[in-house]
């Protein structure tokens, strides 16, 4: 059983950082996708970011790219998103969701589970 656990979030102000991680368990094959989710009242479920474990590959939306980055720890199984000139739009509920097997983050991965969340605030 695949569990995921964000952890990370918190108030900045606009202009500033913040780094996420999401701590994942229970992978039975070398490649899974780990995707970055956000939900903001109002907004529904937006997919931002997006990384393969079997190549390092990623994927950025419009709204983030060139903001933040995606990275991975191979050894303890944790994947990072790094926020940069975090902006009051970014103010949303940030989840880690995981398709266990999948290769690729063009191909619409199959996510079959999601962490609780993290809020992150980016307000003066």
């Amino acid at each position: 059983q695949v569990q995921l656990v964000e952890s990370g979030g918190g108030l900045v102000q606009p202009g500033g950082s913040l780094r996420l991680s999401c701590t994942a368990s229970g992978f039975t094959l070398g490649s899974y996708v780990i995707g970055w989710f956000r939900s903001a009242p109002g907004n529904g479920r937006e997919a931002i970011a997006c990384i393969v474990s079997s190549d390092d590959s990623t994927w950025y939306s419009d709204s983030v790219k060139g903001r933040f980055t995606v990275s991975r720890d191979r050894v303890k199984t944790t994947v990072f998103l790094q926020m940069n000139n975090l902006k009051p739009e970014d103010t949303a509920v940030y989840y880690c969701e995981a398709d266990e097997y999948g290769s690729s983050c063009v191909d619409p991965p199959a996510y079959d589970y999601r962490g609780p969340g993290t809020q992150v605030t980016v307000s003066s």
